[in-house]
């Protein structure tokens, strides 16, 4: 494959996709592959490339999975329009521009590893490491969300199970180069993930065990500057005057993660995470859970709020104009009123706030609703399962973790298989399992406007602790 560049491109650090991660020519008779390549500072200024084109996917990603998922449903006419029901299509355009970035970001990563010669110095290495874990993340998130990913151009799709092995095996050389405690320990949790998903109990919880001891681990990618790129689910959320998207009201005490508080917005966007220490932590409830030690699962969970959610910044923000106006649903309760997760829960306080009566509690890492109490209250593998995804869902909310969760997968988009011989007829079909509520169910609600009662028309999570077996979700129940 041979490339060539102009300076806007490399600025931008922007690649475009032809078919599967293949890139089209850029021609420029002054800035040849070779001459870029060769010149002072060309290493790092790939390396912001890849860094912005992570932030890009990580965007893309988080704006179309949460909409699938029970987290946030589409409240206007920007977005994707079927998402919500869950329609998945092959043909749909959202789902060629996210495979398309997350191809973009595994070709760019490769591009940095193959074509650039690195010298011993450490500023060379922690370049080659970096490169390496953003090539493993691009593979973590094909494993993730679709049904399967080619990694070459053209090349046979490879399975989530092959697509995590391989992440492992970068994360792990990714590893051996890194200087940074904090960016070993990163790499030790994106393999915990790694392993999570392939259901192996074992070596996830290994993992894991290495991570609670920094139970503050934080890797996040950014937005903002005039420059870009933007953190489009910020405006989703908060900087748009119309609210695009509206969370599930039982998750409304968490919106919104991102938000900013300067005059000039492009000063003040929030990042998104892509690997925190709460992670381990649900890894090690839901191996202890499955093995039916509720006395660990409930201590592992104790430590999870007292070391590490509690300890993540607390914004009191001042969200007075958020007024869930973006025209969808106008029977969205925006006064404090009582949540019932499905209709045979109990109606609980304190889920839908009241934002026009002073400031509000903002979680811009993590937050949840639970609490010791609890956690104390269980009494069966089952209710730690609940609480586990509960915890799940409110700590990843708007990072795009919910839909692989909820074992809901892309297919490998029309675009691949119009030009790729090895995307078979499976390959093009979205799984969608058949405990999923069709018809916008996963974000339906009624408002019972005389009782201040909002009523989810499915707890999503008993629903998976219901289906627990299903190959989909749960990786550690075979």
């Amino acid at each position: 494959m041979k490339l060539a560049f102009n300076p806007l491109y490399l600025l931008a650090g922007a690649t475009l996709m032809l078919s599967s991660c293949e890139l089209f020519e850029v021609e420029n008779p002054y800035v040849t592959e070779e001459r870029f390549i060769d010149g002072q500072q060309s290493l790092p200024t790939w390396l912001n490339g890849v860094r912005r084109q992570t932030s890009l996917t990580v965007g893309t990603v988080v704006e179309f999975t949460e909409i699938v998922s029970d987290n946030y449903f589409n409240n206007y006419t920007q977005s994707s329009k079927v998402f919500d029901n869950p329609e998945i299509n092959h043909f749909d355009r959202d789902v060629t521009n996210i495979q398309a970035n997350i191809q973009k970001l595994l070709e760019m990563s490769e591009f940095g590893l193959t074509k650039f010669t690195f010298s011993e110095s450490p500023e060379d290495q922690q370049i080659r490491a970096e490169l390496l874990f953003s090539k493993a993340y691009a593979h973590i998130l094909g494993a993730e969300l679709y049904v399967g990913l080619p990694t070459t151009v053209l090349g046979e799709v490879k399975s989530p199970v092959e697509l995590r092995n391989l992440a492992i095996a970068l994360l792990n050389e990714a590893s051996t180069l890194y200087s940074a405690a904090a960016d070993k320990n990163a790499c030790t949790l994106l393999i915990a993930r790694c392993h999570y998903g392939l259901g192996n109990m074992t070596e996830a919880t290994t993992f894991a065990n290495q991570i609670v001891a920094t139970p503050l681990l934080l890797r996040q990618v950014k937005y903002g500057t005039q420059s870009g790129p933007s953190n489009n689910f910020q405006s989703a959320i908060f900087s748009s005057t119309t609210n695009w998207f509206a969370p599930l009201p039982r998750l409304d005490f968490l919106d919104p993660k991102y938000f900013h508080q300067t005059s000039n917005i492009f000063d003040d966007e929030k990042p998104i995470a892509i690997a925190k220490a709460e992670e381990a932590f649900l890894i090690l409830a839901e191996a202890q859970a499955v093995q039916n030690n509720l006395t660990a699962v409930k201590q592992t969970l104790k430590d999870l709020l007292s070391n590490t959610v509690s300890k993540r910044p607390v914004t009191q923000l001042n969200d007075k104009n958020d007024t869930r106006n973006g025209g969808n649903r106008t029977d969205y309760a925006i006064t404090a009123v009582q949540v019932k997760f499905d209709a045979q829960s109990p109606a609980l306080s304190g889920f839908v706030l009241d934002r026009a009566k002073g400031t509000i509690p903002a979680y811009s890492v993590s937050g949840t609703h639970i609490t010791n109490v609890e956690i104390d209250a269980i009494q069966s593998q089952d209710e730690a399962l609940y609480l586990i995804y509960l915890l799940r869902q409110e700590i990843f909310i708007a990072e795009g973790r919910r839909m692989t969760d909820l074992g809901i997968r892309f297919p490998v988009s029309e675009r691949e298989q119009l030009n790729n011989r090895n995307v078979s007829e499976q390959h093009i079909k979205a799984i969608i399992p058949d405990f999923i509520p069709k018809n916008r169910g996963l974000d339906d609600f009624t408002y019972d406007r005389a009782n201040a009662t909002v009523t989810m028309a499915y707890d999503m999570n008993k629903v998976l602790v219901q289906h627990k077996a299903s190959p989909y979700v749960m990786p550690f129940i075979k």
